[in-house]
């Protein structure tokens, strides 16, 4: 096939999610349609290392492409090397901060080329879950009961900030940093002990924290997708943690069963609302592309908001392609819509 898009897949990245990234990247390149497009795969190391990788797609699965040296470039200018330059379009499956946060979409600004996903604003307001809830409130679409505080609120007054959390929110208490995902740093606190142990838990990954009231509600989730122009919203799924709570390893361990039902068992009021919050939950960040909103459901079928992914898990147990195969777009063409949805705002100065 002639005039092949050369699409750039960045891969890895240095959150805590990389291993994540790593998955839904091998996942990506496994059902890309390579008569469609020509692939350049660059990997970004932990340390924030990168390289163009042109090695088994098996191996970044498993992370052993840094090892495969016959096949690694590491000394390349991303502004000038013609693998580079070549590239029609970046793919960037890259999951939490420095690749969901706005800052690889400001480099792709900087090169002027495409690329998947929300644009810088909405990226860095999508990660951080303080900033989005605010925008989600603006909007008009219902949130849970949630507090934050910076890492020097904490150093001032420790014991003040426990009282106030504990009087605002009561326990048990959510502890999540407020720039991360894949349920990284979370922890569900039942007492003080366990609150300043999981504050200090979430210090490790940010600077700035966000507290929140337990709500006793089923986890629905629902995908957002920019098709030919038209945001459409997928049928929701239900998430049933193996766990007390989603965390990280309920979400990917082999060996926890957690479950997800999709369509979720809810009835057609609640999925149509659902679905109507999470396009204007993605309209309200300004997104572009794609975005997996995810929401609570209450016994008293109160629907709130809990936070928006604008890079969600490509993984084969990832909720965002599954639910897009329940609303009848398989993998690969979910893939080939996502490509051709890239964002491609440009501004041509005089």
């Amino acid at each position: 096939m002639e005039n092949k898009l050369n699409i750039g897949v960045i891969f890895g990245g240095q959150s805590g999610e990389h291993e994540v990234s790593r998955v839904s990247a091998y996942n990506v390149l496994r059902v890309i349609n390579q008569e469609k497009y020509n692939i350049v795969t660059i990997g970004i190391t932990k340390k924030g290392k990168w390289y163009l990788y042109s090695g088994d797609h098996e191996k970044i699965k498993d992370g052993s492409w840094e090892q495969d040296s016959k096949n690694l470039i590491g000394d390349f200018s991303i502004f000038a090397h013609p693998e580079i330059t070549k590239i029609d379009v970046f793919f960037p499956v890259l999951h939490g901060p420095m690749g969901e946060d706005g800052t690889i979409q400001g480099v792709f600004e900087m090169l002027n080329k495409p690329y998947i996903g929300c644009g810088v604003l909405s990226s860095a307001v999508g990660m951080d879950k303080v900033f989005s809830k605010i925008m989600f409130e603006s909007v008009g679409i219902p949130t849970g009961n949630y507090r934050y505080f910076r890492k020097n609120d904490w150093k001032k007054d420790p014991e003040g900030k426990l009282e106030e959390m504990e009087k605002a929110l009561g326990y048990p208490i959510f502890v999540k940093p407020a720039n991360m995902g894949s349920s990284v740093g979370i922890s569900k606190a039942h007492n003080r002990e366990e609150l300043i142990a999981a504050i200090e838990e979430a210090f490790i990954y940010d600077d700035k924290l966000i507290m929140e009231a337990f709500i006793k509600g089923r986890e629905i989730e629902c995908g957002v997708l920019d098709d030919g122009g038209m945001l459409c919203a997928s049928i929701p799924g239900e998430v049933i943690p193996s766990k007390e709570f989603y965390d990280y390893e309920a979400k990917y361990s082999d060996t926890q069963d957690s479950k997800v039902v999709i369509p979720a068992n809810i009835s057609d009021e609640a999925t149509e609302m659902i679905r109507e919050y999470a396009v204007k939950a993605f309209e309200a960040i300004e997104g572009s592309g794609l975005s997996r909103v995810d929401f609570f459901l209450t016994e008293d079928g109160q629907i709130l908001i809990n936070e928006v992914n604008t890079l969600p898990g490509f993984t084969n147990i990832s909720m965002y392609p599954k639910m897009w195969e329940a609303t009848d777009i398989c993998y690969s063409d979910l893939v080939d819509k996502i490509i051709a949805s890239a964002n491609r705002k440009r501004v041509t100065l005089p």
